[in-house]
């Protein structure tokens, strides 16, 4: 498999997850989770949506032969860890209340900074 079809797949599942995620949200948790657990929690499905977007995007442009292959692969895959690592720190926050995982949600959200990074130095090169 390529790695745009596999960029395409994750942002597939990424999407798909962080639908039902939000669903899970409204449905299952508003009367379960405090005001601002459930915030955090759909912080964590509305970052994973925007980062599948933001995969779908870079499969495509290298699909089309476009750009710095080397730096659009590596805005996939810093969307990738930063969306598992930023929303999934979220998620278990939310879940467990342990403050101590809010600490982790910055890493993800520097992986997802480097991904735009690598997406907008990559566009330069087109």
């Amino acid at each position: 498999m390529t790695i745009d079809r596999l960029f395409v797949a994750i942002a597939g599942l990424l999407g798909g997850t962080s639908v039902a995620a939000g669903a899970f949200a409204t449905h299952a948790l508003r009367a379960q989770l405090s005001d601002r657990l459930l915030t955090i929690f759909e912080t964590g499905a509305r970052y994973q949506m925007y980062h599948a977007l933001a995969l779908l995007v870079v499969a495509l442009v290298l699909a089309q032969g476009l750009g710095a292959p080397g730096l659009l692969t590596a805005a996939g895959w810093a969307f990738v860890a930063g969306t598992v690592v930023f929303s999934g720190s979220l998620y278990a926050l939310a879940l467990t209340g342990q403050n101590l995982l809010g600490a982790v949600a910055p890493v993800g959200g520097a992986l997802l900074m480097l991904g735009w990074g690598c997406l907008a130095v990559a566009a330069c090169k087109l």
